[in-house]
């Protein structure tokens, strides 16, 4: 197949760009759930960053630290209209810039500015390290918060010495509808999706907050049958930190992440020689012969535990398991129905008389 996502289910996290990764997936055969974790909003009150702004011109920063391009755009387009557009690119123009990563960098070029330095890992630990190894005492570091605040960077550079401006420019908040993320928190823990996409570390906080008690049982599905995709080592933390194994690109960027969604989905797949056929399990479909059959949750259940034992026979007790609650042996008979006429490949699904079923293995 040329579509290498083709029968694969994604879901994505992200607000802001979520279009154009939703685009990219789909573009590749995958089934995207579109479901924002979280979303951007400025600053409702902007005393703050107003307040900021002035410390900065008052007390001039020998450091700029630089952590999201959304949030340099908003500094400077806030300054620019309180008419303190000039004299902020004055001072930030004689401090010693430092980038945490791309879309950061961007912004800082696109004002006229000059960046110094900026992390190979987007990570707010490597520009900690780096700053306080290049000594920092005495110093006015001008911090530009990346949605929230970051009390173990501030307090890090204020032990080696610093003077710290935090500077607020967006904060997070809950999607403005919270049903998508719900949803996908259902397909996490029945493992209806293949993958979860994830372009910030709230996002994905966010996802396990709306889990609640069945936070467990997200990160189960998360450490096994459902891969979590990250746009970098950055946003990856809080699943690392809570032991799920995270497939990230070496740089940060949304098509470096959908190309290493093709890459590994497809390795992840089971297949078997039953029938006389070739048959691949995808996310929500099978592929026979090198032709894609969608099947519905209840048939592709069945299947997956078949595949899990192929050859044994499967008593109708035992794919009972596999089905949605309140299902009774009947529906299991209705699912194989479903399942093989899905196929198109009787043959493949061998009924083994008062036992059970199995796949007919070649």
């Amino acid at each position: 197949m040329r579509e290498e996502l083709a029968g694969f289910t994604v879901g994505v996290t992200a607000d802001r760009r979520r279009d154009e990764l939703a685009a990219l997936l789909e573009r590749r055969g995958a089934r995207v759930v579109l479901a924002p974790a979280l979303r951007i909003v400025p600053l409702a009150d902007d005393t703050d960053l107003r307040e900021a702004t002035r410390a900065c011109l008052g007390r001039p920063p020998d450091v700029l630290m630089a952590n999201t391009g959304i949030g340099m755009r908003g500094w400077l387009e806030a300054a620019e209209g309180w008419g303190l557009a000039e004299p902020l690119h004055a001072v930030l123009a004689r401090s010693y810039v430092v980038a945490r990563g791309p879309k950061a960098t961007g912004a800082v070029r696109a004002a006229g500015l000059r960046e110094h330095w900026s992390p190979a890992s987007e990570s707010c630990d490597e520009v900690i390290e780096h700053l306080v190894r290049r000594g920092v005492a005495g110093q006015v570091i001008a911090l530009q918060l990346h949605g929230e605040r970051q009390p173990e960077c501030t307090e890090a550079l204020v032990a080696a010495g610093a003077t710290v401006i935090e500077v607020p420019v967006y904060r997070w908040a809950p999607p403005a509808d919270p049903a998508p993320l719900h949803r996908l928190v259902d397909l996490v823990a029945g493992r209806l999706v293949d993958a979860v996409t994830f372009t910030s570390a709230p996002a994905a906080e966010a996802l396990l907050r709306a889990a609640g008690d069945r936070t467990e049982t997200v990160l189960e599905a998360l450490r096994g049958d459902v891969l979590a995709g990250c746009v970098g080592s950055v946003t990856a933390e809080p699943l690392i930190r809570r032991g799920v194994p995270v497939s990230a690109p070496s740089r940060a960027r949304i098509g470096a992440l959908v190309r290493t969604i093709v890459d590994e989905l497809p390795r992840r797949t089971v297949t078997v020689k039953a029938g006389g056929h070739l048959v691949t399990l995808r996310g929500h479909a099978a592929v026979v012969d090198g032709e894609l059959r969608p099947l519905a949750p209840a048939p592709m259940a069945v299947l997956r535990a078949l595949a899990r034992s192929p050859g044994r026979v499967l008593s109708r007790a035992a794919l009972l398991r596999t089905l949605p609650r309140g299902a009774d042996e009947h529906a299991v008979e209705m699912a194989v129905a479903r399942l093989r006429a899905g196929l198109r490949a009787p043959r493949v699904v061998q009924t083994v008389v008062k036992r059970g079923y199995r796949l007919r293995l070649d």
